[in-house]
């Protein structure tokens, strides 16, 4: 926009500028004044003025594409998925000391995940779970059996059993690299976020979902305390770090906290349209729910078959 004005300015000065220094009155010379005012607005295109918002918009997509954090050389990450459940699992590893963790495994890939674990020549030591599902029965008590010396992990909160149960801010180590689990309430009491701070990613479980969130009907399900979890735990992760959450059903894989905060169709309403969203969604009951909590309950120990 500066640029056509001065274009502009430039132009009706070359055409007037004589004038102006010779007028004898003072009549003239205003009206000169105002020509020259307006032959420069002529030159100010209404696009200009549009670009104002433009450039608006412009200014906050550039925002939300920070670049992202890039992954250490002695950083590996796989994402692994479920297609009955529509469930992502990761494994996350020290590529030096071949350490790592896995998250949110299911039972029917148990098998599949522990040959890959070994082919990589990984050991595993955590199978962590974000919170205690309801639509699958969690793989970490399978792996247990095929893996031995894997530690079953899951929040304090949770009501599950495990090796080892996680508060709000305890931290993980696989190799020299960190997980904090951040507690994140409101699609259950026991949900995490668990996030790597040095890689630039968190993994949002059924918090928060790609463009939605988990459901808050059941399960001691809380939509005020998932709104305050979202806002003031992930939501205040800075803004270029990627998100990767349990499910998703339209084939996204990942996300980042800037994208969130401006396009969840949710999660950007006020916390009182969000609740009445939620309470009306009427969506149907869990079809894996009856056989899944109790299994998870027991950290997936529970009624595994022999074959799976």
């Amino acid at each position: 926009m500066m640029r056509q004005l001065i274009t502009g300015i430039r132009r009706v000065a070359t055409a007037t500028a004589s004038a102006v220094f010779v007028l004898p009155h003072q009549n003239q010379t205003r009206s000169v004044v105002r020509a020259f005012a307006s032959s420069a607005a002529s030159y100010i295109k209404s696009t200009t003025t549009c670009s104002l918002a433009q450039t608006t918009t412009l200014a906050q997509s550039v925002k939300m594409l920070d670049a992202r954090k890039t992954f250490t050389e002695d950083f590996f990450f796989r994402q692994l998925f479920d297609e009955q459940s529509h469930t992502y699992s990761y494994l996350l590893a020290d590529i030096a000391t071949k350490e790592a963790i896995l998250i949110d495994p299911v039972l029917e890939q148990a098998k599949r995940d522990a040959q890959l674990i070994g082919e990589l020549g990984f050991t595993l030591k955590y199978a962590l779970n974000t919170h205690m599902h309801a639509d699958h029965v969690t793989g970490t008590g399978y792996l247990k059996q095929l893996l031995p010396g894997t530690v079953s992990v899951i929040s304090q909160s949770s009501g599950a059993k495990a090796d080892k149960h996680l508060v709000d801010d305890e931290t993980v180590q696989f190799g020299r690299h960190v997980l904090r689990a951040m507690s994140t309430p409101g699609h259950t009491n026991g949900c995490m976020t668990f996030v790597v701070e040095e890689q630039g990613i968190a993994f949002t479980g059924d918090t928060l979902l790609i463009r939605g969130c988990g459901r808050t009907d059941f399960q001691e399900g809380n939509s005020r305390s998932l709104y305050r979890s979202v806002h003031e735990r992930i939501f205040t992760l800075p803004e270029n770090f990627r998100l990767f959450p349990a499910h998703d059903y339209k084939g996204n894989m990942e996300t980042t906290v800037a994208e969130e905060k401006r396009y969840n169709p949710r999660l950007t309403k006020d916390v009182e349209a969000f609740v009445e969203l939620m309470d009306n969604l009427n969506l149907p009951y869990p079809k894996m729910i009856d056989k899944a909590v109790p299994a998870n309950r027991e950290c997936g120990l529970y009624d595994i078959p022999k074959e799976v």
